[in-house]
């Protein structure tokens, strides 16, 4: 009886709603073997794309075969949710409120209780940007968009504007029908990447992204590609703003996602002069902590070197330059020496 229903359009229909009610915009099955001969991830990996990202070679197998994770896997659960806002500030979207992971996990926590609630039992491991998963693949390949040209998931009616995460289960269900892309010749998150990142449509160069650069990037950034950052602390959405398909993007309905007062109504100088303890107080909770102190003040002082001089921005600069790390210093001396050439 049990096995007739894990397997049912109707099993299917109740996964859908659930997810529905709690505010994932789409959600769809996979049943999580993405192993091909020409998996886009192992030539991205062998031209050296990946930067710094070496869990990637690492955790390759486990990517391409998901299921392996769970003991008696057999089928992926996956869910978007929006986190649109029109909100221009120098944080991307996706950082301007709650940390999104913590933000979908207890969603995706909720979800597992509310189904085995209506269906009884059954083994799981909740996935979000934490361990060795391809999102954006397992997305695609359970109908909830395609992956554009700006290797981000595509959504026919909420475009990119969406983090995802998902469920591996041991419930038999049926794959939801795959949705194909629908990019067509547009070029134009390809041709609007500041740092000429995009490098061929649907491949990514993480060495050049401004994404990258400013999240995950440890070290010294570029310095040629500094001007290119323009005044972007975290995160870069200029592929985003650029494709027609998040014309019809919508508010979001998460609280959790917006925007916080710090990045509302603080300037660029305003959030350099932090100190430590006062960044740990505006970041609790949200994703932008994890970079640390030293990170944030190396992509404050860039942001400052690519603004407008003022008085104000060179007298922060050379304050915290007699305190700064190593590390910070070179970015202010870098922003100073923009300043004083405009």
């Amino acid at each position: 009886m049990k096995t007739n229903i894990q397997a049912s359009k109707q099993l299917l229909e109740t996964i859908q709603k659930l997810g529905k009610s709690l505010h994932f915009f789409a959600v769809g099955i996979a049943n999580g073997e993405l192993e091909n001969k020409e998996n886009p991830l192992r030539k991205w990996l062998e031209e050296g794309y990946q930067a710094g990202m070496t869990f990637f070679h690492r955790s390759f197998e486990k990517r391409l075969h998901p299921l392996e994770g769970l003991p008696e896997g057999k089928s992926i659960i996956c869910v978007s949710m929006n986190y649109w806002q029109d909100h221009q500030t120098p944080v991307a979207r996706f950082a301007l409120g709650r940390d999104y992971h913590d933000v979908m996990r207890q969603r995706l926590q909720q979800f597992v209780e509310q189904l085995q609630a209506l269906i009884g039992p059954f083994r799981s491991r909740i996935f979000v940007d934490s361990s060795p998963v391809m999102e954006k693949a397992l997305a695609a390949k359970a109908g909830l968009g395609w992956i554009g040209k700006n290797t981000l998931l595509i959504a026919p009616k909420e475009g990119s504007w969406c983090c995802l995460g998902g469920v591996v289960t041991d419930l038999a269900l049926p794959e939801t029908p795959f949705v194909k892309s629908r990019c067509g010749t547009c070029q134009r998150c390809v041709q609007r990447c500041p740092t000429q990142a995009l490098v061929a449509p649907y491949v990514l160069d993480a060495r050049r992204c401004i994404s990258y650069l400013t999240i995950e990037h440890k070290g010294s950034i570029p310095e040629e590609l500094r001007s290119k950052i323009g005044t972007r602390i975290f995160g870069c959405d200029e592929c985003q703003v650029v494709c027609p398909w998040n014309r019809w993007a919508k508010n979001t309905l998460e609280q959790d996602f917006k925007v916080r007062t710090a990045f509302k109504k603080m300037g660029l100088v305003e959030m350099f002069l932090w100190t430590q303890e006062e960044f740990l107080k505006h970041t609790e909770g949200s994703a932008i902590r994890r970079l640390g102190y030293e990170r944030w003040l190396r992509n404050l002082a860039i942001a400052l070197g690519n603004s407008s001089k003022s008085a104000h921005a060179l007298s922060a600069l050379k304050m915290r330059k007699k305190e700064a790390s190593d590390l910070v210093k070179e970015h202010i001396c870098w922003a100073i020496d923009c300043l004083h050439q405009e």
